[in-house]
């Protein structure tokens, strides 16, 4: 039997909730609170304010890609696993709409910053990313370059089509422009190879 959810945690799983159903602007310190059954005072012992509440539900959404990423960054050919990381990103960006607009449509203090934070390894994400890349480059089936800024130059690239497909930017439906992301994506890899 599984251990009883602790307040934090309940907290966390109302926000969620309201976040993915309706976005940010649903997420009031009352609504969560009522949700998770407790007085809205009582959030303030887990969580200063909403927005740390907000980037909480982002940075753990961060952490699930990256266990994602890792778990099918495991063998098999080097290639396949760079693109499997791009793949999940998809997904997941489809999947959770509003977690993909809210962590990256606005601007925040804390956020990490390229190359700085990223070459510390500091991001659960890209540093999955860039692993797969240097281990393409190892095996040989991308050219030698320096795996961060490759690693960058791919999120950049999956990153603007989701965000462009997000904002209407595409008149193809889900099935389709999947089947354009995936396209773009082999091209983009065709030039890094040797």
């Amino acid at each position: 039997m599984p251990a009883p959810l602790t307040t934090a945690d309940r907290l966390l799983r109302a926000a969620r909730t309201l976040f993915e159903r309706e976005g940010a602007e649903a997420v009031s310190m009352r609504r969560v609170a009522a949700k998770a059954g407790v007085t809205p005072m009582a959030i303030y012992r887990h969580f200063e304010s909403r927005d740390a509440l907000l980037w909480r539900i982002c940075d753990d959404s961060f952490e699930e890609i990256a266990r994602h990423w890792q778990a099918r960054a495991q063998g098999g050919d080097a290639l396949q696993r760079v693109l499997a990381t791009q793949r999940i990103y998809l997904d997941f960006a489809l999947a959770h709409p509003h977690l993909f607009d809210y962590a990256f449509g606005i601007q925040r203090g804390q956020a990490r910053r390229f190359p700085e934070d990223f070459r510390e390894r500091r991001s659960p994400t890209l540093t999955v990313v860039a692993d797969a890349v240097e281990d393409a480059m190892q095996a040989g089936v991308l050219r030698r370059d320096d795996a961060w800024d490759v690693a960058m130059t791919l999120w950049a690239h999956t990153h603007g089509l989701v965000a462009l497909y997000r904002a209407g930017r595409f008149s193809l439906d889900e099935r389709d422009f999947r089947a354009f992301y995936d396209a773009s994506l082999q091209r983009l890899l065709r030039g890094l190879q040797p």
